[in-house]
């Protein structure tokens, strides 16, 4: 059964496409290269470059290829991006989707993992958020994301389609094995930002908003290592062809960290101090949002190895050390 990843060669997707490859799995990557690479993709992995939105390619690639599950990760995912410019979010990251939907529904596909985010939810009350929390996204980003969702939800519901939706806390690390990371040198997440000023790759750096509702001031985010990401993919796919009914599953450790705490442990584990200048809050970030993850835990029996921030900042500077050695 060959797996078709859509942003194959991006971030995310291609920690996924090294592991399907390690385990063997027939799969096929559909990339712009928009923000993925090339060198992302492993030879073992065929890559397509193309847009997940044109319906005749991607037909195409999955009656050739007798693609039977996909995985979708093809996005743009930058929330003040969004904000500022919503338009074509909601072409790329929504209409892109429900063009990838209908190829998979006249391709017969049986299994469909969904990349969404923990930006669907807004700014929850509580101090973690359930997958039964009323979604309400402050960003295009996050809206896209759920009207994918509830398309994606409504195509199952009609047809022989089993689908995992995994919404994604802040993902952050790279592979120990360092075949692949955060390339982007203009990446916005800030575990990556933050090691980039340790390693002078950047000038400093900025927070934006000290004066949130929490204990320091800054937002608080639940960092997941990209590795336990893909462990719970995999976990997601097996599921599925183990015959497990469709869900929806929040990706986290339960826990949060606020940006100043990530700042300061990058400095520590880095050894080297940098400026960072304070600005005011952007439009579109929550204070704070950590996961319940009770529910992956217990339906994927999905237990994480890299749940350590120290852990998850060395190997994302392993990664950037190695690009800087590349450049």
């Amino acid at each position: 059964m060959t797996i078709l990843v859509t942003g194959g060669a991006g971030y995310i997707g291609s920690h996924i496409v090294q592991e399907l490859v390690e385990r063997q799995q027939p799969v096929i990557v559909l990339d712009n290269l928009s923000t993925g690479f090339r060198h992302a993709v492993p030879p073992e992995a065929p890559l397509f470059v193309g847009d997940v939105g044109d319906e005749s390619l991607v037909s195409r690639l999955m009656d050739e290829h007798r693609v039977k599950a996909v995985m979708h990760f093809a996005a743009s995912s930058v929330v003040p991006d969004s904000v500022a410019n919503p338009i074509g979010y909601y072409s790329n990251n929504t209409a892109g989707s429900l063009a990838l939907l209908r190829a998979v529904a006249r391709a017969g596909v049986r299994y469909f993992v969904f990349s969404s985010t923990a930006a669907v939810y807004g700014n929850p009350d509580g101090q973690s958020v359930g997958e039964d929390c009323i979604p309400r996204p402050m960003s295009p980003y996050g809206m896209s994301k759920l009207m994918t969702e509830t398309m994606l939800r409504d195509a199952a519901a009609v047809s022989g389609l089993s689908y995992m939706v995994l919404r994604y806390f802040n993902v952050a690390g790279a592979d120990p094995k360092l075949r692949t990371g955060q390339s982007n040198r203009a990446a916005t997440h800030l575990v990556k930002v933050a090691v980039q000023a340790a390693l002078g790759v950047r000038n400093g750096m900025e927070i934006f908003g000290a004066d949130y509702p929490t204990p320091d001031g800054t937002c608080v985010r639940d960092y997941i290592h990209v590795c336990d990401l893909v462990s719970a993919h995999i976990a997601a796919l097996d599921y599925l062809r183990g015959g497990g009914p469709s869900a929806t599953l929040n990706c986290g450790y339960g826990h949060g960290y606020s940006v100043r705490e990530v700042v300061d442990t990058v400095k520590r584990v880095s050894g080297a101090d940098f400026a960072v200048a304070m600005r005011p809050r952007r439009a579109g970030d929550p204070a704070s949002i950590v996961a319940d993850t009770r529910a992956i835990r217990r339906l994927l029996s999905w237990v994480p190895a890299y749940d350590d921030l120290d852990t998850i900042v060395r190997h994302a500077m392993a990664w950037e050390r190695k690009l800087m050695a590349q450049r």
